[in-house]
């Protein structure tokens, strides 16, 4: 890591947080890790990352930021703990707003141009109301602008399941949203927030269901004989987190990146097909069905990721879920 390494801040250290940590460690940056598990601490510290020990529903952002000098990127990764007593909304909606939030106050403190202004001010802290009446002239991103010069970029992990049932249609970043669960509604909220709010510039990933060592979702319910709460019809879409990792890296790199991105293979399959496979691979009993569910449970919708491949460097490692499941369950 050099003096002039750009700093990535890594909120929420799991599955795919960690992962990305390691590709920009492995690049040189310097890296911070955020976690509220001493055991995940001390593995971020083995990976090259310094971790910081933090809620993210009650950080000091500011206090932060002052410790560690103005990020180039944040990616926020946070996943939501039930056993912690906060509600999706605490995490998500009111957690990344204190963020942002801090980030407006930065802009305006360091005088870091700002790509977008905000829509209601009124709804913002008093110091980034204030900070917001400063004239600061609109920017666009070019090859002329030094890299330190750009604000810091938040890229949000989202999920497809911001999308309700499809009845099996194929869906973009142009279809509209109208999801049926909490977690689902908090995320779309969270990605018009990060949209509309003056510390932008900001990229929200919909990512479809992460798979990859040590998370095949299901297979313990396989291996149990245990029927399956899904409609077999309905298709899964997938992407192996280190494709996932890939994408992240990209949208950090990028010189503008598209406010939104969904994120899959490309190659959606039928429930029925992934969970035979599976089965078949791991050795376990043929996949049985929970007939009192709903066909729209869990959704059913084709993911189509056209404008992630057209718009960035992305080369998949593994483009097709199913030919991925032998190397997985090879050990």
């Amino acid at each position: 890591m050099t003096p002039s390494a750009p700093l990535r801040i890594v909120i929420g250290s799991g599955y795919l947080g960690s992962r990305v940590a390691s590709r920009w460690v492995a690049r040189g940056d310097r890296v911070i890790g955020t976690t509220r598990s001493a055991a995940r601490g001390a593995a971020l510290v083995d990976a090259g990352v310094e971790p910081r020990m933090l809620e993210v529903t009650a950080a000091d952002w500011l206090a932060v930021f002052a410790e560690t000098g103005p990020p180039a990127t944040l990616f926020w990764s946070v996943g939501f703990d039930r056993s912690s007593g906060a509600k999706y909304h605490d995490v998500h909606v009111a957690g990344l707003r204190r963020l942002l939030d801090a980030l407006a106050v930065l802009a305006a403190r360091q005088k870091i141009p700002r790509w977008t202004f905000p829509t209601n001010p009124t709804e913002q802290k008093a110091e980034v109301f204030t900070a917001l009446q400063s004239p600061h002239p609109a920017v666009t991103d070019s090859p002329h602008r030094p890299p330190g010069d750009r604000p810091p970029r938040v890229i949000f992990c989202s999920s497809t399941g911001v999308w309700g049932d499809e009845a099996g249609e194929i869906v973009d970043e142009t279809t509209p949203v109208h999801p049926s669960r909490e977690a689902g509604r908090t995320l779309a909220e969270a990605e018009a927030m990060l949209a509309a709010h003056p510390a932008g510039p900001g990229t929200s990933l919909r990512f479809a269901g992460l798979y990859g060592p040590g998370r095949l979702p299901r297979l313990d319910d396989l291996r149990a004989g245990r029927p399956l709460a899904a409609d077999p019809e309905s298709w899964l879409n997938l992407i192996h987190v280190d494709d996932a990792a890939q994408v992240v890296e990209a949208v950090a790199d990028a010189r503008s990146p598209s406010p939104l991105y969904v994120v899959a293979d490309g190659h959606p399959v039928r429930r029925r097909d992934w969970y035979n496979r599976l089965a078949e691979l791991s050795g376990s009993p043929t996949p049985r069905w929970d007939p009192t569910v709903p066909p729209t449970r869990g959704g059913d919708k084709r993911i189509n990721p056209a404008r992630l491949f057209a718009e960035l460097p992305v080369s998949l490692a593994h483009p097709d879920a199913l030919e991925a499941l032998p190397e997985l369950l090879s050990d």
